[in-house]
């Protein structure tokens, strides 16, 4: 399969660069210290745990995600991936990479929350773990789409950001109320309309993706 074997040489170019990787996990601790040491011994709500947590996610993705096809422009290897790729396989292969990134990314920042944060606790563990496979989803399906957009453009860096924060922005909002809801202990049937919303979020940005893709690649 033609993007299992793109994203294969994407993944074994960042063990060895480990750009993506190392700017993530920086990212992660030392937002989450600085969070640490701005609290000091004060308590802070279970509410505000869980709003950092998607807060701390958000611009940890925007620190390193944009490399699924900046590193292509850098290397000088794009246009030989238009030659011998299709448009949607090349998406695949980069949407690959980015999922594994998002959750690996994400996994981790949950962790960290958990051992750190006493009042980071989540009452219904379903409802998170749904909320969490479709927002990380929903991430990494919209930051490859924007990587591609913003890899030609002279200010990458500024760029990536100011476009990722209003696709991004109704995503990080209910991914925020359905992680209140399950500090609360609701039932998954009492969130319904918010899971939904993220289920159509996910699928209007993949298949929003595989037809927009072809004219972002080749312009």
């Amino acid at each position: 399969m033609k993007a299992f074997a793109l994203f294969k040489k994407d993944w074994e170019s960042e063990l060895r660069t480990r750009y993506a990787v190392n700017a993530l996990a920086m990212f992660i601790l030392v937002t989450i210290s600085v969070i640490l040491f701005s609290i000091g011994q004060e308590s802070i709500s279970e509410y505000l745990t869980g709003g950092l947590l998607w807060v701390v996610i958000f611009f940890s993705a925007m620190s390193g995600l944009s490399r699924a096809f900046v590193s292509e422009e850098e290397r000088g290897t794009t246009l030989t991936l238009q030659l011998i790729s299709a448009p949607s396989t090349v998406f695949s292969g980069k949407l690959i990479f980015n999922l594994l990134l998002v959750f690996l990314m994400n996994i981790s920042i949950t962790i960290l929350f958990a051992l750190f944060f006493d009042a980071f606790v989540i009452r219904n563990l379903l409802m998170f773990f749904l909320a969490f496979i479709l927002g990380s989803f929903g991430i990494a399906v919209s930051s490859t789409l924007i990587a591609a957009i913003i890899s030609k453009a002279s200010t990458k860096g500024t760029l990536y950001p100011v476009l990722s924060f209003p696709v991004l922005l109704p995503l990080i909002l209910t991914l925020l109320e359905i992680t209140k809801s399950s500090i609360d202990g609701a039932t998954v049937s009492e969130t319904w309309v918010e899971i939904a919303i993220l289920i159509c979020y996910d699928a209007i940005m993949l298949t929003a993706g595989y037809l927009l893709f072809d004219f972002i690649w080749k312009d």
